[in-house]
């Protein structure tokens, strides 16, 4: 869309919308439209509805710039603002695991969140102490390129949060990190020739697939932890 189309979506919702507005918030960095090859700015929609939560944020919550720019920050590492806007950025309710996970639990959604030290300790709301643990024994790390932490970082906070609750120490998880390496290193090996067949290929559907047989394997490796742990459970009280 061009700048006029855009005003024209606008405007009946903010009637004092200008063009200048709008070029004064992309050069505050809040909205990054592309560029024609010509040098004209060609808006999204995603665009479009950046700016009306800039601008109803600015009317309906007087919020400054600077915390509509962090709220923007924060979703475009993943999490979602909460009503009402004024709180904090959270993570998306979607991403909490529930119940055994299939295959497309491994969709990397989850790891494409990104989150801060200090969002990651309040999200799970678990103290710095055992992050700091689970760190220093290799259980829990920032993703690759850091400082970010995931969605399975919170995952994986979480969890150790309710084991340590039952006298379980981050020592003591080192385990849990070395088997599901161990996992992963299989589900990589089997996908590897399928992996390879579509590099020579250049086959972007037989790449797909070998992404697909991976998120399987791991999905069929949890199921059958599950199913031992659940086995050796139930015989031990009999």
């Amino acid at each position: 869309m061009t700048i006029g189309e855009v005003m024209a979506i606008l405007i009946p919702e903010f009637p004092d919308i200008t063009i200048s507005k709008i070029r004064f918030l992309e050069e505050q960095g809040l909205v990054e439209p592309g560029r024609t090859a010509a040098g004209y700015r060609k808006f999204s929609s995603d665009d479009v509805d950046r700016l009306r939560y800039v601008l109803s944020a600015q009317r309906d919550h007087y919020l400054p710039l600077k915390v509509i720019r962090e709220n923007l920050e924060a979703l475009d590492r993943g999490l979602e603002l909460p009503d009402p806007v004024e709180a904090a950025p959270r993570v998306p309710p979607a991403l909490v695991v529930q119940g055994v996970p299939g295959a497309d639990r491994f969709d990397g959604h989850a790891a494409g969140l990104r989150l801060t030290r200090s969002e990651l300790l309040r999200e799970s709301g678990v103290d710095a102490e055992l992050l700091d643990a689970l760190e220093g024994f290799g259980v829990l790390s920032p993703a690759p390129g850091g400082p970010w932490y995931d969605g399975e970082a919170l995952e994986v906070l979480r969890a150790a949060a309710d084991l340590s609750a039952h006298g379980i120490e981050a020592r003591h998880l080192r385990i849990f990190r070395t088997a599901a390496d161990r996992e992963v290193a299989l589900a990589e090996q089997v996908a590897a020739p399928l992996q390879r067949s579509g590099q020579r290929s250049a086959s972007s559907e037989q790449a797909a697939r070998a992404e697909q047989v991976v998120r399987e394997i791991a999905a069929a490796c949890l199921r059958l932890h599950t199913a031992l742990v659940a086995g050796a459970l139930g015989r031990t009280t009999r």
